[in-house]
């Protein structure tokens, strides 16, 4: 069966994990984030050194160690996820990024774009505090 949207995994592991580290109330490590979000240790902890690169989690070493939030969840959107893993979206009004239409008219009806602003505005309407 097909999907027109989905997430990519580490795009999904990135916005479920923050929440659960924004729930721990503290520190959650990357045991726990990959059994809840039944994933790989190891992709768990490349994603999340891709969030600390980008400021929004510490990391903490060692037997107690884990990951922490380093900014309020209200200050970090979803978007703001999003975007750290699979960078800026593009709002482009072709899926194929053609400049010229072989039609008269776009045979999407332009279908992708509205697409993609709902996405992005939805993820960027939406904090880390509102899954608390």
């Amino acid at each position: 069966m097909s999907k027109i949207v989905t997430l990519t995994e580490g795009a999904s592991i990135a916005l479920h994990g923050m929440i659960i580290v924004a729930r721990s109330g503290g520190k959650a490590n990357v045991i726990q984030i990959s059994e809840v979000t039944n994933s790989s240790k190891h992709h768990v902890a490349k994603i999340f050194q891709r969030l600390v690169k980008d400021n929004f989690l510490e990391s903490h070493r060692g037997p107690s160690g884990g990951f922490s939030l380093k900014k309020d969840p209200s200050e970090i959107t979803l978007l703001d996820i999003y975007e750290s893993i699979e960078g800026k979206i593009e709002m482009t009004a072709c899926p194929h990024d053609k400049l010229v239409c072989p039609f008269d008219k776009c045979i999407m009806n332009n279908v992708t774009y509205k697409m993609t602003v709902d996405f992005r505005d939805h993820l960027q309407k939406h904090t880390l505090a509102d899954f608390i």
